[in-house]
């Protein structure tokens, strides 16, 4: 499954783990490549990389949090130091994302449900959802409060955060504090700068979603978007 890389010195700097991981960000390495800088040194005639490989081989990316001090300790290349470092990674890992949702926006209804914060109030919230590939929530943003025109909501302002966080596509929506959830001549119009903006950026607008208290309208399912 994994295969060793070679020594990491040898390796064009660009394409070092940790040179990587400081110009593109840790998203952009495979697993094998983040455990070899937690494992930062090789052994004579081994890698870090070709460690991380043979240890992921061994107890597999799913298995790997699980294994035991005595299991990592005895693997080449470990020892009881890096064992301890390694778990305590997996240990970190495992509070931080304890309780943490997974949000999936596949439908308006989804959308709706998770602006339960925005559905009554008294000025307009326009929200943009940014996703990645598989609809899964990158980050959740607030654009503009008050009414929905040129100078509050500009496509520069929403897909700037988009090229940021590395978004797939996005969804936008925003509250109607009247209840009325027919989309105003404002609303359709910015939804189509929005579309267009997507497609030169290559950054597709999903939908465009009203809520209020008692529901919601979607704008690709009126035909608005397409």
């Amino acid at each position: 499954m994994f295969s060793g890389a070679g020594a990491i010195k040898d390796m064009p700097r660009v394409e070092r783990p940790r040179e990587k991981l400081m110009r593109y960000g840790p998203d952009k390495l495979s697993v094998e490549e983040l455990l070899a800088i937690i494992i930062r040194t090789g052994r004579r005639g081994e890698s870090a990389l070709e460690v991380s490989g043979r240890i992921l081989n061994r107890f597999t990316p799913e298995g790997l949090p699980a294994a035991t001090h005595a299991d990592l300790a005895g693997q080449p290349g470990i020892g009881p130091v890096k064992a301890c470092e390694l778990m305590a990674c997996f240990e970190l890992g495992r509070r931080f994302m304890t309780g943490k949702k997974v949000s999936i926006y596949l439908k308006p209804r989804d959308i709706w449900e998770s602006l339960r914060d925005i559905r009554s109030l008294k000025k307009e919230h326009f929200v943009v959802f940014y996703l990645d590939t598989r609809n899964q929530e990158i980050k959740r943003e607030i654009i503009s409060v008050g009414c929905l025109n040129a100078n509050l909501v500009h496509p520069r302002e929403v897909f700037e955060p988009a090229v940021k966080h590395l978004a797939a596509s996005l969804i936008a929506a925003h509250n109607h504090p009247s209840g009325n959830l027919e989309p105003s001549r404002e609303d359709i119009d910015l939804t189509k700068r929005l579309t267009g903006a997507g497609k030169l950026l290559g950054i597709e607008l999903l939908d465009h979603v009203i809520v209020s208290k008692d529901g919601f309208s979607s704008f690709k399912e009126k035909g608005l978007i397409y």
